[in-house]
């Protein structure tokens, strides 16, 4: 059985006449990685300034349901790490000094501290740089720093929000293999990225927010099924091919002899086969489901009409 970690329960949060946030509910399960996301704007960060406490709820209540501490309001701040998007390390100071500063805010034991941190820089391939001054590194190698941070006292709540942001394709592998290893370990994490193939790749579940409101919320291949179309590549070996797409396709894009066709909503792979005439000169055909990507794009755009 699944043991919820975090409840967000419906939570309002309101400045002057706007109301950023409202009515949002999701929780966050031990051992699964939960997609937070939404266009800029949305609530997203927001809600995420609430669940870490730096920002109090208007209406509702977010609850931390760990082991041993029943269920509180409180942010129990040594089993929770905390990603922010603005990154904020001491220039002058020594990367080594940092995480052992930051470590023994967390309550972690000097020596503990220390063998952690150096085994976490190695890791990242940042051990010839425990000394260097934080000013000394790269923007991908202080996000390193910065993440490293944010896990080395092995949380069970994991916040992580834009950590792919300003990192090469190299790195964002390291990252997305980084988090799954905090998945296996265990841990809840809860990621907000706008990079839709990562998240695709990375997380169990999804929750999008737009305009402050919830619009999708739960496994990628539920978001899929509910809201996610078809869409159909094909090659053919006649460029003049004289085609006209019968009613079960909502868009058609036509390259030469590439043909990329939309189905509409409910359409089946099925359904699209059975309509192509008989000797269609079909040379490839490959049919999927939209990406997370053409889905956040959707709901994002029609806001309140989705």
């Amino acid at each position: 059985m699944s043991q919820t970690v975090l409840d967000v329960d419906s939570v309002v949060k309101r400045y002057h006449r706007k109301t950023a946030v409202d009515g949002v509910s999701f929780s966050v399960q031990r051992g699964e990685i939960l997609g937070f996301l939404g266009p800029n704007g949305a609530g997203k960060t927001t809600t995420l300034r609430m669940i870490m406490g730096i920002t109090v709820p208007d209406a509702g209540r977010v609850t931390f349901r760990l082991e041993g501490a029943g269920g509180s309001q409180r942010v129990p701040k040594h089993r929770v790490g905390y990603l922010p998007e603005e990154r904020g390390l001491y220039k002058e100071a020594r990367i080594l000094d940092v995480l052992l500063f930051l470590a023994s805010i967390k309550g972690m034991p000097k020596d503990e501290a220390r063998r952690k941190a150096l085994d976490w820089l190695e890791r990242f391939g940042l051990g010839a740089y425990a000394n260097a001054k934080v000013e000394e590194l790269s923007k991908g190698m202080a996000q390193k720093v910065q993440f490293i941070a944010a896990v080395i006292h092995e949380p069970d709540l994991v916040v992580l929000d834009e950590p792919f942001s300003g990192l090469d394709p190299v790195n964002q592998e390291v990252f997305r293999e980084e988090i799954r290893r905090l998945k296996e370990r265990g841990a809840a994490v809860l990621l907000s990225s706008h990079q839709m193939n990562l998240v695709e790749e990375t997380c169990d579940r999804i929750f999008l927010i737009n305009n402050g409101r919830r619009v999708l919320y739960g496994t990628l291949v539920d978001v899929k099924a509910q809201y996610g179309v078809h869409r159909v590549n094909m090659l053919v070996s006649d460029p003049d091919w004289d085609w006209r797409p019968p009613d079960l396709v909502e868009q058609v894009n036509r390259d030469g002899a590439r043909w990329t066709c939309l189905l509409r909503p409910g359409v089946t792979p099925g359904q699209f086969m059975h309509s192509l005439p008989a000797g269609a000169p079909v040379e490839e055909i490959s049919i999927a489901r939209i990406s997370l990507h053409d889905i956040f794009v959707r709901m994002a755009t029609q806001g309140e009409a989705a």
